[in-house]
């Protein structure tokens, strides 16, 4: 069995891929660089592929920066640092990319299909307070009609499924479910400034050292 694995670097898609691997399935990790300003998750991405042992990775070049739009994709959008989760929860925030998971599920989507893959796993959270709209159900069982329809596998055969197995999960909840799959946290990244050492202001960086102090556990990466 085969499974195309959505891989940031993060924590969550970490707990992700460690959770496809744990289920038996053979992992084939996607990841973009997108040219964004948090490219230094890349170097997280390789590193849990290499730790996880997954069948093959591949890292996927575009320009999102050309048009900007998100403060990941745009120096001039200043980051949101220092927020409160409530002040996280108002709306949609500025570090929202536009379309993005669109953009990586078609992606992997093609991969998916092109080496037979029955799943394409996605660590999308509905509960974080981001509240991004390409990361919530409705959007997923959207997008599971997507695969149907527009692939040769789904009109023909059995559709690839969309699997997010975090999307109803609390930050530490998904924390404590890595910790039993035997996620190395210390080759996950969460912040979003894009520095060798993560900033712990960012909404990222504040959700993540939130959920860590929450279970009165050490995040183990280096922060600033």
């Amino acid at each position: 069995m085969k499974v195309v694995v959505l891989l940031s670097g993060g924590l969550d898609s970490a707990t992700v891929l460690y959770s496809a691997k744990s289920s038996g399935y053979e992992c084939y990790a996607l990841s973009f660089d997108y040219n964004q300003r948090q490219v230094r998750e890349l170097k997280s991405a390789i590193a849990l592929c290499e730790a996880a042992g997954v069948v093959d990775s591949k890292v996927i070049s575009f320009d999102l920066r050309s048009w900007g739009g998100s403060a990941l994709t745009d120096d001039k959008i200043d980051l949101p640092v220092e927020r409160s989760l409530a002040q996280m929860g108002e709306n949609i925030p500025v570090t929202y990319v536009p379309a993005r998971n669109t953009i990586f599920l078609s992606f992997a989507l093609a991969y998916a299909e092109t080496i037979g893959a029955e799943r394409v796993c996605i660590g999308v959270n509905a509960l974080d307070y981001s509240g991004y709209p390409d990361c919530r159900p409705d959007y997923i069982q959207a997008m599971q009609e997507v695969f149907r329809l527009g692939t040769k596998q789904g009109r023909e055969g059995e559709a690839i499924k969309i699997v997010a197995p975090l999307i109803d999960m609390k930050k530490t909840e998904i924390i404590q479910l890595g910790n039993k799959l035997g996620v190395p946290w210390e080759k996950t990244w969460s912040c979003y400034a894009g520095n060798e050492k993560a900033c712990g202001a960012c909404d990222s960086c504040k959700l993540r050292l939130e959920a860590f102090a929450e279970l009165r556990l050490i995040d183990p990466i280096v922060y600033q």
